[in-house]
């Protein structure tokens, strides 16, 4: 008897699948722009964010709440553009997007447009269970956020300084040059973050948080609260999270694309996330990176901007986190 439960603890054992975390922080951020003090506040809420997430898988709670974990903490500080330290809109105010899919499901909730709500990311993962619905938007999401008791904060708790200063000047370069929102450098039109989980179970799950891109027109969204285009996962195939210029994205359905490539292809989740990123975006003009994390543990961490800020934490606890090199 006891050599039968010592091998079924094991077979048990085996099954598990490799417990996995990656996030991000944004693409789109130059070496130039960064500097030591903002470096090392970035690196501390990654890793935090990180542990946070791994600590939900290791204790055997799902993807989903590792991915949701993970991106509060994100949210929360203002390193990174989603929650308190998300970008301005050409009005001065921040309208914040969101969106979380299971992979075991494809049940997906998303949120576009909110103002106030402290964690758009739990606002998605609420309309996914406790709505028929996909996406809500702007009032009637923040009414559905009250009806939830999600907490919400002032003005001033999302908008620091130097966003403030980041939208003097994307207004200054438009003014000056009579440029659009297209020619802005890759630093206002990224700062999205993400998350991408293995669970024990083998279940993926992803999510992705942002302010949008600095000086955008009011009611502006982006790719990270469409399902397909921002965010993706399949149980099957792979779970994705990207960031950058939203508008190509979207045309692109990118986050949809990794998947297909996996499954009408047969290719990597290598190979699909490269072909995406370096040849088909870069050959539009479109600028971002995403993550991406297969069924077997794999991970593709592409981005054809300077740098992208990104970590990975693996089932044994290993921590890495990187910036200007995939």
């Amino acid at each position: 008897m006891k050599l039968l439960a010592f091998l079924l603890m094991t077979a048990s054992v085996l099954a598990e699948a490799p417990i996995t975390l990656v996030i991000h922080g944004g693409a789109g951020i130059s070496r130039e722009e960064l500097s030591a003090e903002k470096e090392a506040a970035a690196r501390a809420a990654l890793e935090e964010s990180l542990r946070a997430g791994f600590k939900v898988l290791q204790s055997g709670g799902s993807s989903l709440d590792a991915v949701g974990m993970a991106i509060v903490v994100l949210e929360d500080s203002p390193s990174f553009n989603a929650g308190r330290g998300a970008v301005l809109t050409s009005a001065g105010a921040v309208e914040m997007d969101a969106s979380i899919m299971d992979g075991a499901t494809l049940k997906a909730g998303a949120v576009a447009g909110v103002q106030g709500v402290r964690n758009p990311i739990r606002l998605a993962r609420a309309v996914m269970d406790h709505t028929p619905h996909v996406m809500l938007i702007g009032n009637g999401a923040e009414d559905f956020a009250r009806e939830r008791k999600l907490p919400f904060e002032p003005p001033d708790y999302f908008i620091i300084p130097e966003r403030v200063r980041q939208l003097e000047r994307a207004k200054e370069k438009a003014a000056k040059k009579q440029a659009s929102i297209e020619s802005l450098p890759p630093s206002f039109k990224a700062g999205t973050v993400g998350a991408v989980a293995l669970d024990k179970a083998g279940h993926l799950a992803a999510g992705t948080s942002t302010g949008g891109m600095t000086n955008k027109r009011a009611g502006r969204v982006g790719d990270s609260p469409v399902i397909g285009a921002g965010t993706y996962a399949d149980d099957d195939l792979v779970a994705v999270s990207c960031t950058g210029h939203g508008e190509y994205f979207i045309r692109c359905a990118v986050a949809h694309d990794v998947a297909a490539r996996m499954r009408y292809q047969n290719a990597t989740v290598g190979d699909a996330t490269r072909a995406i990123i370096h040849e088909r975006l870069k050959k539009m003009g479109g600028d971002g990176g995403l993550i991406a994390l297969d069924a077997k543990g794999n991970v593709a961490t592409p981005f054809n901007t300077p740098g992208m800020f990104h970590g990975i934490i693996r089932a044994d606890g290993t921590i890495r986190i990187a910036i200007f090199e995939e």
